[in-house]
């Protein structure tokens, strides 16, 4: 029973993983998302960047990078808060 599960489940992840490597575009290749397009059309108009990478993080996903930022200021207060716990008073 146990090893039928394991091969249906394996089965299926692999077949998962088959069908996104095929739907990806290649490296370089914008592909052809809309989304794309209107990003690449508009940013600089919109935000008036002139680099649309620049407009992408910090205009169109801001909260996403205050939140990813949020966490990375947590994580390092926390090991030095662990660090700093860890030290004897003499």
């Amino acid at each position: 029973m146990k090893k039928s599960l394991f091969l249906a489940s394996a089965i299926i992840i692999g077949g998962l993983f088959c069908g996104m490597f095929t739907m990806t575009h290649q490296f370089g290749d914008p592909g052809k998302a809309p989304m794309d397009e209107y990003f690449i059309e508009n940013a600089p108009k919109e935000r008036s960047a002139p680099n649309v990478v620049t407009s992408l993080v910090f205009d169109y996903r801001g909260f996403d990078t205050l939140g990813e930022a949020a966490v990375l200021f947590t994580a390092v207060c926390s090991i030095g808060a662990m660090f700093r716990a860890g030290r004897k008073k003499s």
